[in-house]
C-alpha cells in the first residue's frame, strides 16, 4: 500500500552559514505555536541542528540521508516519522545543489525531488540587493524538477533593502518572498569547535530559540507557508497561544511521551535484555531509529548519566554515543566511582558499543591544551584535542576483524566529524573496519575491539548498518541470567 506523506517544507539556501536552523527553528516553533504538530527533519548525518529542531517542535528530529539509506529506506524513515504530524519541515544541508561528487548525488535538491516537496530558499541579505533576483533565477533553474516555491531572506539591515529585494525576487522570479528575519544578535545560535552548541547542554541557550520563534511569528507568512506545503485554506488553524514573553512558552525540548524511547521505556525492568544508554548533558548524539532499533531487537533501554548517576544499573550491554566529553572531561573524572564501574564491567566482559566521544570517555586521559583529566581507562589509549578537524564526513567501512556485533565482510556506510586523535596506542590493538572511505583512527582504520567493547570514530545510523541493533542485542543475551 503506497504510504500518502503530509504536507511538507524543504528549507534550502545557496550556500552553509545562511541560517537555515535558525529559519527552520523558528518556522517549527511558530508554527507548534499555532497548534500545529510539526515533524522535523534534518537532511544529512547531523546530531546538533536536530537537537534544536527537536527542541523548537516538541517531537524527535529525524534525519534523512541519501548516502547512508538509499531512496527507498529515506521514503520509509519520512513516513513512519511523520505519523501522527500534521507537517513535515526538512532543514538542508551545505548549499542546495551540493553533493557527493559533480553530479550532486545526494544533494538537499535531489532530497526533495525524491519526497516531492516543495523548497523555501533562504538567502542571506548582506551586501546585496537586486541582484538577489539573478541568484535566485539560477538556483531555480540549474537543475530540472526542483521546485523552488518561495524566498525568506536573512539578516536583513533595513526596510529600504528588504523592498527592493522583495520586488525583484517577485518580479524576475516569479515567486512570492514569504519571511524576512531581521539582523539581529538575538537570533544568533551559539556554536564551537564542532559547529552549533547542542540544545540539551545548558538551559541557558533558551533564548536564542525564544527569539527564533518570536521572530517567525512576527515577520513570516505562515498562512503563505502552509499553501505552499500543500495545506488547505481552511484547514489552516488560528494561534492558539500570544506571539511573545512568558505566557508563549515554547514546546518541551525532550521528546514527548507518545515519541521517547524514554517514555516509553522500552520495555525498561521488562524486558529481559537491558541495553544501557549513556545519554545526558555530555553524550547527546543519538539517532532516534538507532535506540528504537534496540527497541524493535528487543531491547529494553536503561538511561545513564554520566554526570550524576554513581552507580553502573544492572544491564546486559552498554551504549556511549558522541557528544562533548572534552567539554565536560572535570565532571567526568570527578565522577570516579560510575568510571570505575564502567571499567570493571568491561573487563568482567560488558557487551560495549562506543562512537566517538564514547571512544574518547573510555580511554585512558583526555587532554586538551593545557588540561587534562582521567576517563574510564579500558581502551589501551589516550585522546588528544587538536585544533583542526581530524576527520570530517561520510564513511564507508568493511568489517575484516573480529568483533562482538558484525559479522567479517559487512560493509557499513556512516560518518565522522572529530577534532581529536588517540595516542599511546599501546600493543596494537586490534581494529574490526577497513576504511574504503574516511580517517577513522588514521591509518585507514577504525574499531577499536577490546573483550567485549567495539569502539569507533564512526558514527552509525541503524538504516545504514543492518545488523547493528540485533548483533548488539544478540550479544546482550548471553549475559542475561
Amino acid at each position: 500500500m503506497e504510504t500518502l506523506f503530509p504536507p511538507r517544507l524543504v528549507i534550502a539556501a545557496p550556500q552553509g552559514r545562511s541560517g537555515k536552523t535558525t529559519v527552520t527553528a523558528g518556522l517549527c516553533a511558530a508554527l507548534a505555536a499555532r497548534g500545529l504538530t510539526v515533524q522535523p527533519f534534518k537532511k544529512g548525518p547531523d546530531y546538533i541542528d536536530p537537537s534544536w529542531l527537536t527542541a523548537a517542535a516538541g517531537r524527535p528530529c529525524r534525519n534523512l540521508d541519501p548516502f547512508l539509506m538509499g531512496q527507498e529506506t529515506v521514503g520509509a524513515v519520512f513516513g513512519r516519522g511523520c505519523r501522527g504530524a500534521d507537517l513535515a519541515v526538512i532543514e538542508g544541508a551545505m548549499g542546495l545543489y551540493d553533493g557527493l561528487d559533480l553530479d550532486g548525488s545526494g544533494s538537499t535538491a535531489a532530497l526533495a525531488r525524491w519526497l516531492d516537496a516543495p523548497i523555501l530558499l533562504v538567502v542571506n541579505a548582506q551586501r546585496i540587493t537586486r541582484s538577489v533576483a539573478a541568484l535566485v533565477q539560477g538556483y531555480q533553474h540549474f537543475e530540472p524538477g526542483t521546485r523552488i516555491a518561495g524566498v525568506i531572506l536573512n539578516n536583513v539591515a533595513r526596510g529600504r533593502q528588504q523592498a527592493i529585494m522583495t520586488e525583484a525576487i517577485e518580479r524576475y522570479c516569479g515567486i512570492p518572498v514569504v519571511g524576512v528575519l531581521p539582523r539581529s544578535e538575538s537570533l544568533a545560535i551559539p556554536d564551537r569547535h564542532l559547529g552549533l552548541i547542542p540544545r540539551a547542554e545548558n538551559e541557558s541557550l533558551v533564548p536564542a530559540l525564544v527569539a527564533a520563534r518570536d521572530a517567525a511569528l512576527a515577520h513570516f507568512d505562515l498562512d503563505r507557508i502552509l499553501a505552499i506545503a500543500g495545506f488547505s485554506a481552511e484547514l489552516i488553524p488560528r494561534p492558539p497561544l500570544p506571539s511573545s514573553g512568558e505566557n508563549a512558552p515554547l514546546p518541551p525540548q525532550s521528546w514527548g511521551e507518545s515519541d521517547s524511547p524514554r517514555g516509553r521505556g522500552g520495555g525498561g525492568a521488562r524486558a529481559p535484555v537491558r541495553v544501557g544508554v549513556m545519554q545526558d548533558r555530555v553524550f547527546t548524539f543519538y539517532y532516534p531509529e538507532n535506540l528504537e532499533a534496540l527497541q524493535d531487537a528487543g531491547a529494553g533501554l536503561v538511561f545513564i548519566d554520566s554526570l550524576n548517576d554513581a552507580h553502573l544499573p544492572a544491564i546486559n550491554a552498554l551504549y556511549i554515543g558522541g557528544g562533548f566529553p572534552e567539554v565536560f572531561m572535570a565532571e567526568l573524572e570527578a565522577n570516579t566511582s560510575l568510571r570505575a564501574d564502567v571499567a570493571a564491567a568491561i573487563e568482567g566482559g560488558l557487551p560495549t558499543y562506543a562512537e566517538c566521544g564514547g571512544l574518547m570517555y573510555l580511554s585512558r586521559r583526555i587532554t586538551w591544551g593545557d588540561r587534562s583529566a582521567a576517563m574510564v581507562g579500558a581502551l589501551p589509549c589516550e585522546v588528544e584535542m587538536t585544533a583542526q578537524p581530524q576527520g570530517h564526513g561520510y564513511v564507508e567501512a568493511e568489517v575484516d576483524g573480529p568483533n562482538p556485533f558484525f559479522a567479517t565482510g559487512a560493509v557499513l556506510r556512516g560518518h565522522e566529524f572529530h577534532n581529536s586523535r588517540p595516542t599511546g596506542l599501546e600493543a596494537a590493538p586490534p581494529t574490526a573496519y577497513r576504511l574504503r572511505r574516511g580517517n577513522g583512527l588514521g591509518g585507514g582504520r577504525d574499531g577499536l575491539v577490546y573483550r567485549n567493547v567495539l569502539a569507533s570514530y564512526m558514527h552509525l545510523h541503524a538504516a545504514g548498518a543492518p545488523g547493528w541493533a540485533e548483533g548488539l542485542v544478540r550479544r546482550a543475551e548471553g549475559r542475561v541470567r
